[in-house]
């Protein structure tokens, strides 16, 4: 689950990444997918960092496959400018709106507008509330699940905790159920310290505030980071701290430049949860295909995530998100809202 960025509102005009036209359509296809050139629009509240950039990657990949023109809005962590681009893309007459991330509280009146005007939307990681909108999510209490119960197999069921948590963004909330109910099954395990920033700088900004309580705390033994920016900042916090050895972290979402920091010598990162964002981004745009076609989508649409382990990343000589897929086949497909006339096998 990532998000999260600024953007100015000159920069609010859509990047129009357009995917080329495969020129006669999917074959096989109902209509308007036999015909081609389907105008989709895929508007992120951010586009910055690793998980982003492979989400969206995934997304043009299955749109390409499909012949739809994607039409990718940048996201910078800005609200209005979320809301005039999906304005800006219901004047372009798309077809379907795909949302990445996003405050749900400044969202509902434009997407009804978009609803209002016959344009499929599909939400991924932002809560919509609306029973019309398919919510495509990375099944966060599953992720929040393994990874916690990784550290319980570590450490067990009694340590000093810290936990690095942002209230608002829906991915976050939900691994923060799985958190507190956790803290009510393992009485042994104290919340020592709680801190956490989203920004456009979030690994840094992060690292500053992990210092901070990690100095006051030095009883911590265990982070809980469920977004892989925060455990990026608590690393680095650790390494300056020179603390590394008497510290585990365990964090949700994964890219290269995660496995690179996970499997370096004497790293605290020793576990992560994560779905490949790739696949995520692709299921969002089968989500939105299946329903221009008028096919039937389910509200919940879930990819499951898979358990990275230090150890498992080191003893496979695991490198790369590439690498991971090739050794990890259940990393890098879904089963979920495809059909026969949908190519899949897209990396």
């Amino acid at each position: 689950m990532k998000f999260l960025t600024r953007l100015a509102l000159t920069a609010v005009a859509p990047l129009l990444l357009t995917q080329a036209a495969l020129a006669g359509g999917v074959s096989g296809a109902p209509a308007p997918f036999d015909k081609g050139g389907v105008k989709i629009a895929l508007i992120s509240y951010i586009s910055a960092g690793d998980f982003f950039q492979a989400y969206q990657a995934g997304a043009e990949a299955q749109a390409k496959a499909l012949d739809i023109d994607l039409r990718v809005f940048p996201g910078r962590q800005d609200a209005a400018a979320q809301r005039e681009q999906i304005l800006q893309a219901i004047n372009l007459g798309v077809s379907a709106i795909v949302i990445d991330h996003g405050l749900p509280e400044s969202l509902g009146d434009v997407v009804q507008q978009a609803l209002d005007k016959g344009i499929k939307v599909v939400a991924f990681d932002v809560n919509l509330n609306n029973p019309k909108i398919p919510q495509v999510e990375q099944s966060d209490h599953e992720l929040a699940d393994l990874a916690l119960k990784q550290a319980v197999k570590d450490n067990g069921s009694s340590f000093k905790a810290g936990y690095v948590y942002v209230a608002g963004f829906a991915p976050l909330d939900r691994r923060n159920e799985v958190w507190d109910a956790f803290k009510k099954q393992n009485a042994g395990v104290v919340e020592k310290a709680r801190f956490g920033n989203v920004s456009d700088t979030t690994a840094t900004s992060t690292a500053d505030q992990a210092k901070a309580a990690l100095t006051a705390n030095p009883d911590i033994s265990v982070v809980f980071a469920p977004y892989d920016e925060f455990a990026r900042g608590v690393k680095l916090a650790a390494t300056d701290l020179g603390i590394t050895g008497r510290l585990k972290i365990y964090s949700a979402d994964v890219s290269t430049a995660d496995i690179q920091e996970i499997t370096e010598p004497d790293s605290p990162w020793v576990a992560t949860v994560a779905t490949n964002p790739a696949v995520v981004g692709a299921v969002s745009i089968r989500a939105a295909a299946l329903q221009v076609a008028g096919q039937e989508v389910p509200h919940q649409i879930t990819v499951k995530p898979t358990l990275l382990t230090q150890e498992g990343l080191r003893a496979a000589n695991v490198r790369t998100i590439e690498e991971l897929a090739k050794k990890v086949p259940a990393f890098n497909t879904s089963d979920a809202v495809t059909a026969s006339w949908i190519p899949e096998k897209l990396f």
